[in-house]
């Protein structure tokens, strides 16, 4: 691998010292990446503020540097997208598509308006609600979909007219410097700043006083923090958080015609989804139907290399994560869990987990009642749908879910009745940039994407003209 540098006020910079970044597909270091100081991070903090007044003024400029930012990163998936296999684990036409991804969020942000709302144009005077950008946004990302996650704040934040410092995740670092460095001939210096380190630099930007708003995509414990951290400076949040999203299967569908779907619902980039399918239940009539083609997917899923071009899913991206799959799985097998397929680390190098099963499971196992965030899925049974909806709720959780039924129309009402941001009916995982995307409860504030994403940078300002 070639050194990595941060981006601050549009130049590469190293830091005072680097720390390793594992391949998780063989669990040794692979590269080093540069560990941001406090005096560094207050010089991108300072570069973001000067460069925030020019910025701000050309709404213009702003979306055609969008535009540009689209074409670098597509000019350059292939190779970046290389990285993020090497680090996060998932297959090279992932890493590659998720490169394309953002460039389709920053092509679909730049088209977005930031309208003006005449609420009175009388004898008297006209009132006018415009939206102005915040300033400084501090930027926090996930280790599972770095760049995709990255871009959905990056693209609204700058349209809106604020500039920004982001940090991924140690785990993924190399990715997001990448991405830095594509976009430092594209962007004003000072406009995208990209800084790396561990887990104090994150406590840093939450509490830095140049930031005017956090967006962090991660943990709901480490959200719970970064709120607490921002409170005392009312910085503006926007929170996504975990989920242990719910899958209802009706009685009125074949399991063999949904399984296909249900599956990669569940098992997405090898289960690490913030959104993916952790619970599924399944009417009692077509329970063992539904366990079994579950089952026999998941024997057969290619599992491997991210650079193997037949692997299917990769492994899980860092040993902590690995460590807490294997346990849930062993205490949910102790507790009585049948294993359908799987079951447990596979042997070797790196950190490969079985896609795994589990059947008669119920309430009262961590696997169901905590979010597993792995290749593990936990299939509950109901006899009655009200049942169901009421136990698909219990949970402090509430990102999404989905109903799977031969009757649209009936799916969609039931799916009105879950307490999530998104409900998917005879699908899951669909997302689209012109939709929001949040979560209630303890799954997060605010949401991402759409207007109602882009308004999350802004806020409101009355403009009262007498006349």
């Amino acid at each position: 691998m070639r050194d990595s540098s941060m981006t601050i006020d549009g130049k590469a910079v190293a830091g005072s010292g680097s720390f390793s970044v594992i391949n998780p597909a063989t669990g040794k270091p692979f590269a080093e990446a540069p560990e941001c100081t406090r005096e560094q991070l207050d010089d991108a903090m300072s570069a973001a503020a000067a460069a925030f007044g020019p910025w701000r003024r050309d709404e213009a400029a702003r979306r055609k540097a969008l535009g540009d930012c689209a074409a670098a990163l597509r000019e350059r998936a292939p190779e970046l997208g290389r990285i993020l296999t090497l680090e996060q684990g998932k297959p090279l036409e992932k890493g590659i598509g998720e490169f394309f991804g953002a460039g389709v969020w920053f092509d679909y942000t730049a088209s977005l308006e930031l309208p003006v709302e005449v609420v009175q144009d009388d004898e008297e005077a006209r009132v006018e609600v415009h939206r102005r950008p915040l300033g400084v946004v501090g930027a926090i990302t996930p280790w599972n979909f770095p760049i995709i996650l990255g871009v959905w704040k990056i693209a609204p934040a700058l349209l809106a007219g604020n500039t920004i410092v982001i940090k991924p995740s140690p785990f993924t670092p190399l990715a997001t410097l990448a991405l830095g460095e594509t976009l430092r001939d594209v962007l004003p210096p000072g406009v995208l700043n990209v800084v790396s380190g561990g887990d104090d630099l994150g406590a840093w930007i939450t509490q830095h006083p140049a930031v005017r708003k956090i967006s962090f995509t991660g943990s709901t414990a480490t959200g719970k923090r970064v709120a607490a951290a921002a409170a005392p400076d009312l910085k503006r949040l926007t929170l996504e958080l975990g989920g242990n999203d719910a899958a209802i299967v009706l009685p009125d569908v074949d399991p063999a015609e949904i399984a296909e779907k249900v599956f990669w619902g569940a098992f997405e980039n090898t289960g690490q989804v913030c959104s993916a399918i952790k619970r599924v239940f399944v009417h009692e009539d077509r329970y063992d139907a539904m366990l079994a083609e579950l089952g026999r997917r998941a024997s057969e899923v290619v599992v491997g290399d991210g650079l193997d071009a037949s692997t299917q899913l990769g492994p899980l991206n860092n040993a902590p994560q690995f460590e807490r799959v294997s346990e849930l799985v062993a205490e949910a097998v102790q507790g009585g869990a049948r294993v359908v397929t799987g079951g447990g680390p596979r042997k070797g190098d790196g950190y490969f987990f079985e896609p795994t099963i589990l059947g008669d499971v119920a309430e009262g196992l961590r696997i169901v009642d905590e979010e597993q965030f792995g290749p593990a899925l936990p299939v509950l049974t109901y006899r009655d749908v009200d049942e169901a909806v009421e136990r698909a709720n219990d949970t402090m959780y509430g990102l999404s879910g989905s109903v799977w039924s031969g009757d649209v129309r009936r799916a969609a009402e039931i799916a009105s009745h879950l307490e999530c941001g998104t409900a998917w009916v005879n699908q899951h995982l669909q997302i689209v940039p012109h939709a929001p995307f949040g979560g209630a409860k303890w799954s997060g504030l605010g949401v991402e994407n759409g207007h109602w994403g882009l308004y999350g940078f802004t806020e409101t300002q009355t403009l009262n003209i007498a006349k």
